[in-house]
């Protein structure tokens, strides 16, 4: 198992996972990553605000950046 932080990036800064989260491996993480922003992006919506602007960055437990999920990628728009 692999720790990897999700750090959440916003217009206003960021907002550090200091906690982290084991998982298997990088493809693992990233399928964790979108059901976490399809929850937030859902709560948001609720709410009537929009943060699909934000983006989420895995890191490795030194913070090196791994890889980016954008909320935007994480829905399809239907018309």
């Amino acid at each position: 198992m692999t720790e990897f932080y999700f750090n959440i990036v916003t217009a206003a800064g960021t907002i550090l996972d200091d906690e982290g989260t084991d998982l298997r491996d990088l493809d693992i993480a990233q399928t964790q990553a979108v059901k976490d922003v399809r929850a937030l992006m859902s709560d948001a919506i609720l709410g009537g605000r929009d943060i699909s602007g934000r983006v989420v960055e895995i890191c490795d437990s030194s913070g090196e950046v791994l890889r980016t999920v954008p909320f935007m990628d994480t829905f399809t728009r239907e018309s």
